[in-house]
């Protein structure tokens, strides 16, 4: 550094820091030989922590407003320094700057497949990808893990870190939802907040807060995407005849509108014309095949010996008239009587019993 770099720093007493970036977690502010002088003024912006460090230890930690640096709002680098009486000179530490906003858009994503036992289909592949949100939490903590001497540090040296801790935490997760793989799409919200709640102890660990969790998609291998489509396909086209016919019909449309196909239209339409009448023909054949089922018979109830029996049919009670279990003034009933009556009185079983004779003619 050169002459009018070492003089300027000494000038300068303003410590602070404009971010204009989008990306950096952590900033060093540049001084020569990392000299402050006494009395300098330090502006912390909201969301900033600045965090003094004197030979690698973290000192004194600033939250946002604007300070006046002297003994007493150093203590803690006073006393790592030996100052017991107070100081008027310039001395060194490192001032680094911390963002403490919110870092959304972060992006996480399976690179291998998890796999999981689905009740429905059996060992399936997932894949997921979505993304989540932190911010610095605690300041200190997250200097003491990831700044180091870096004067500069920003969301990108933290992904794959990160991103290998929410992968392994969501599978972990996800296989013990248990959720079949077709409700998964209902659940992605639950997913998120309950991966946010459980990988929280994790980046707390690290000085960061997770503040929001998206699971923007689970999907199947393409190839059991297919199969499951297939599937789907023949859940919708349902009575698979009648779906045949309605492809036929098409055909024979398109064919008959196509003047310049000639002669190979016309066969095409007669040909396509046959398959239709052949499974018209089918369909009618199958509409009409065999007789009509038998009528049901009448199924009779009798008081024999006064203890209900049957049901019988009219072969049945034929067989109990002809053994004498059955006369005239037996009770019965079958459905649709309104009560028991004598079975001479039912039009259905009044020709099984033998013609009474007429009445004796009356003597002179």
């Amino acid at each position: 550094m050169g002459l009018w770099d070492k003089l300027r720093g000494e000038l300068i007493d303003i410590i602070e820091w404009l971010d204009e970036t989008r990306d950096t977690m952590v900033w060093r502010f540049p001084r020569y030989e990392n000299e402050i002088k006494y009395g300098a003024k330090l502006v912390v912006r909201e969301s900033q922590v600045a965090a003094f460090i004197n030979e690698g230890r973290l000192a004194d930690v600033f939250y946002p407003g604007t300070y006046t640096l002297e003994t007493r709002n150093l203590p803690v680098l006073a006393t790592l320094r030996g100052w017991k009486y107070g100081f008027s000179s310039p001395f060194k530490a490192e001032v680094y700057f911390v963002s403490t906003r919110v870092f959304t858009g972060q992006k996480w994503g399976t690179k291998n497949p998890i796999m999981l036992r689905d009740p429905e289909f059996g060992p399936v592949r997932l894949r997921a990808f979505g993304t989540y949100g932190i911010r610095v939490a605690d300041a200190p903590a997250f200097l003491r893990q990831f700044a180091g001497t870096d004067g500069r540090f920003t969301v990108a040296d933290l992904g794959d870190q990160l991103r290998d801790m929410v992968v392994a935490r969501f599978a972990d997760i996800l296989g013990e939802s248990r959720i079949p793989v077709l409700d998964l799409a209902s659940n992605y919200d639950e997913l998120g907040k309950f991966v946010a709640q459980r990988i929280g102890p994790d980046f707390a660990a690290f000085g960061l807060e997770i503040v929001a969790f998206v699971v923007e998609n689970i999907s199947l291998p393409p190839e059991v995407e297919k199969a499951l489509d297939k599937r789907t396909s023949m859940g919708i086209i349902g009575n698979l005849q009648a779906y045949t016919q309605y492809q036929a019909a098409e055909a024979m449309e398109k064919a008959a509108g196509n003047p310049s196909g000639g002669m190979a239209a016309a066969g095409l339409g007669a040909g396509l014309g046959y398959a239709m009448a052949g499974q018209i023909s089918q369909s009618m054949q199958g509409q009409q095949a065999g007789p009509p089922p038998l009528p049901a018979t009448p199924a009779y109830y009798a008081a024999i010996n006064n203890q209900q029996a049957g049901p019988f049919d009219l072969s049945g009670m034929q067989e109990k008239v002809r053994a004498g279990q059955i006369t005239r003034q037996t009770l019965v009933w079958k459905q649709g009587m309104a009560g028991w009556a004598p079975a001479g009185s039912v039009a259905e079983l009044a020709g099984m019993f033998a013609p009474e004779p007429p009445p004796l003619p009356k003597t002179t």
